[in-house]
């Protein structure tokens, strides 16, 4: 017997109509790369969007068909969004960020027809055109001075279009990991599980959105689905006010012109806020919340960010969960809590939204599940709607024998459910048999007012296996011996815990998102040794 309801598919062509029809006249602003501003809403970027499914179409693009973006926050990024699948294509963000071989790679692997991209990556176009064989089309979008000017594209289009009907779990986005070891992978986004991490983001324990909303987010669109943002935030017909450029400077002036109340970013934007607001002697921009991903947040940014009445959430997820896992809200008894306690469970990386399982297993017997009882660390596995089941043009699942995709990093499940990341499983360290966590290291390091950053590994020893060696990047100006480091860390982790050396170096290798290449640390200090 079937129900008696009807059939609606979600495709992320009805948010974009929803956005339109309920919020149609809320504003989305642009800080463009040469200082100049453009305010649209959403009605006009739908009408952007169903002007560029035409243009594409023109161009002989067809349903399953890639389109690149290669550019930053903005409107016109924001329209891709929506007009890409809007006429049945798939949007592949392209990160700017990564290596030459590596943006070769994953173009020609996608089999991008088309890119649009921003005049700021003019450089990247002409040094990979010759190297990129599958793109036919290159549309700027805002210049037109070495190809078609975005708005002169689609403004030879009436907008008349209908969208392309499908299923919905037809693809829609593509996104790559960063690739630290062998080439990047590629997650292929459904209408369906995008449509669901929306609303998954739309809840209070998440971003909260309402009508009122106005965020800035500073996670850039080509990483991550942006966090799901784009979508979530037409949902909610909220404010979206983008900068194309991340300088502090900028974003406070935005933030303070546009009313924000919502952010969203990596660690290292709050650092420079915190560095420019310092320096200018201004005050922090008063966020009512500001989310952080990409990696943990150190304990001196929570506090300092809730001292300053703004609700700090933490997130965990990664390109394979679309890419929400966890976010850090209030708990049951959040009232209750002192703001020590309060801070210690924001530093924690929050709990599932509906939709979202995890389990951890044992780093040593991975048949063996660990139970949530806040001590037990583990390799931490995801399964749901909105998470990866196989790699794009893979053969094969990327899943464990029982359906759960191993995430590489090691958490701790505590009962109240919330999710506790303590390293990655190729980053823990194992010191006569038992683990310690870089990550906790790295953090409790931080804290202290002449490091600028810190990146623990383990170092062969003769006697335990491997013991920690923190590598400190000093703060300019500032001085601090590698005892007093130390020292300082005494009373924040295990004492067997504490790093046998610290080595002061002029800078950290990252990954091209941003994150601490521990494998490039590794490589650069392979001949480094400890005695007994």
């Amino acid at each position: 017997m079937f129900g008696a309801m009807q059939d609606w598919t979600m495709r992320v062509t009805h948010v974009i109509d929803h956005a339109a029809r309920e919020a149609g006249s809320r504003e989305i602003v642009t800080r463009w790369a040469d200082g100049s501003e453009t305010r649209t809403d959403w009605n006009g970027i739908r009408r952007d969007a169903l002007k560029m499914a035409q243009a594409l179409e023109a161009l002989g693009v067809k349903p399953g068909d890639r389109v690149a973006s290669l550019a930053m926050n903005h409107s016109r990024h924001l329209v891709s969004w929506y007009g890409v699948a809007g006429m049945g294509g798939v949007l592949h963000t392209v990160n700017p960020r990564l290596f030459e071989d590596q943006l070769e790679y994953i173009v020609n692997h996608a089999e991008d027809k088309v890119l649009c991209y921003d005049a700021a990556f003019q450089p990247i176009v002409d040094m990979m055109k010759s190297r990129w064989t599958t793109i036919e089309h290159y549309i700027c979008y805002d210049s037109g001075e070495h190809a078609p000017a975005f708005e002169d594209w689609i403004g030879a289009q009436n907008g008349d279009y209908a969208w392309v009907e499908g299923d919905e779990r037809d693809p829609c986005m593509l996104c790559y990991t960063s690739g630290t070891t062998g080439h990047p992978k590629g997650v292929l986004y459904e209408h369906r599980s995008t449509v669901l991490h929306a609303l998954a983001g739309l809840q209070p324990a998440a971003f909260n959105f309402s009508a009122s909303s106005v965020m800035l987010p500073v996670v850039p669109m080509f990483h991550a689905a942006s966090w799901g943002l784009p979508y979530a935030g037409a949902m909610a017909g909220i404010k979206f006010v983008f900068s194309a450029v991340n300088d502090p400077a900028v974003l406070c002036d935005l933030m303070e012109r546009e009313g924000v109340t919502d952010s969203a970013g990596v660690p290292t934007v709050w650092l420079a806020t915190f560095q420019y607001c310092d320096s200018e002697g201004k005050d922090l921009p008063r966020l009512k919340a500001a989310t952080i991903g990409g990696s943990a947040a150190p304990r001196f940014m929570i506090e300092r960010l809730m001292k300053n009445g703004t609700r700090v959430q933490h997130a965990w997820g990664m390109t394979e969960t679309s890419p929400i896992g966890t976010v850090g809200g209030p708990t049951h008894d959040w009232d209750q809590l002192s703001f020590e306690e309060k801070v210690d469970k924001t530093a924690m990386q929050g709990r599932p939204t509906f939709g979202v399982e995890l389990r951890t297993v044992s780093l040593d017997d991975p048949t063996h599940v660990l139970p949530r009882d806040g001590e037990s660390s583990g390799a931490l596995h995801i399964r749901g709607p909105w998470v990866i089941r196989r790699y794009f043009r893979a053969e094969e699942d990327a899943l464990t024998a029982d359906g759960w995709f191993d995430t590489g990093d090691v958490a701790i499940l505590h009962p109240d459910g919330t999710m506790q990341i303590t390293d990655r499983t190729k980053d823990v360290i194992k010191s006569g048999g038992e683990w310690i966590s870089s990550v906790e290291l790295e953090n409790a390091a931080v804290g202290h007012p002449a490091v600028a950053e810190a990146a623990a590994i383990g170092i062969h020893h003769p006697k335990w296996d491997e013991r920690p060696v923190l590598f400190v990047v000093k703060k300019a100006g500032q001085e601090v011996t590698g005892g007093e480091v130390i020292e300082f860390l005494a009373d924040k982790v295990a004492k067997w815990w504490l790093p046998d050396a610290v080595e002061f170096v002029d800078d950290i290798p990252h990954t091209a998102t941003g994150k601490i290449s521990k494998k490039d640390l590794r490589d650069r200090f392979a001949e480094y040794r400890l005695e007994e």
